[in-house]
């Protein structure tokens, strides 16, 4: 692994959010460089190694934004990581935060009682809470989600993913990632 895989670049949109928050909108330093090369982009932050070509040489560019604008879907993908993300990595019987691979979905009309595989009808569960349920309706097992599932919007998705920061953060993407942030007062 070469140095340069440590240097990643945030992208923005062209209104200086970041495309995405969870994941983490990043591109590897060589689609930074050629995006950057295909006048797409603006570098709005460096990182302080360079790379060279026997006629060329750059700063690796740490934050990135779009020049144009790309508008967030409307409705997020279904997916078992969206789900997660609505229900915030947390069973909804128990109420216990749990990291993605210990959880799983639970249906509250059990597909076997003819419960169809939706936003409305699947919540976040962790294994033990989903097996105690098993195929019975949440008033028959006494389980009940804490919240009501419905299809969240891509920006309850964003927000969601805000709480969720990655493992690595370079100093010069805070200023972009938490600038829109509610304030706390003192």
């Amino acid at each position: 692994m070469s140095l340069l895989d440590n240097c990643p670049a945030l992208v923005l949109n062209a209104d200086f959010r970041p495309l995405s928050y969870f994941p983490l909108s990043l591109w590897s330093w060589q689609d930074a460089v050629k995006a950057v090369c295909l006048d797409r982009v603006n570098i709005v932050s460096h990182y302080d190694r360079v790379v060279r070509s026997p006629s060329f040489a750059m700063r690796l560019p740490s934050v990135i934004s779009l020049k144009e604008y790309i508008p967030a879907a409307r409705r997020p993908a279904f997916t078992r990581f969206n789900v997660f993300l609505r229900d915030r990595f947390t069973c909804q019987y128990c109420g216990e935060p749990h990291s993605s691979h210990e959880l799983t979905f639970d249906h509250l009309v059990p597909r076997s009682r003819g419960g169809k595989t939706t936003w409305t009808n699947v919540v976040t569960a962790c294994s033990s809470c989903n097996l105690e349920k098993g195929s019975r309706l949440p008033a028959e097992a006494h389980m009940y989600p804490r919240r009501e599932p419905e299809q969240p919007s891509s920006y309850v998705l964003q927000e969601n993913g805000r709480g969720f920061p990655p493992n690595f953060l370079h100093h010069s993407w805070r200023d972009f990632l938490y600038w829109d942030s509610e304030l706390e007062a003192s």
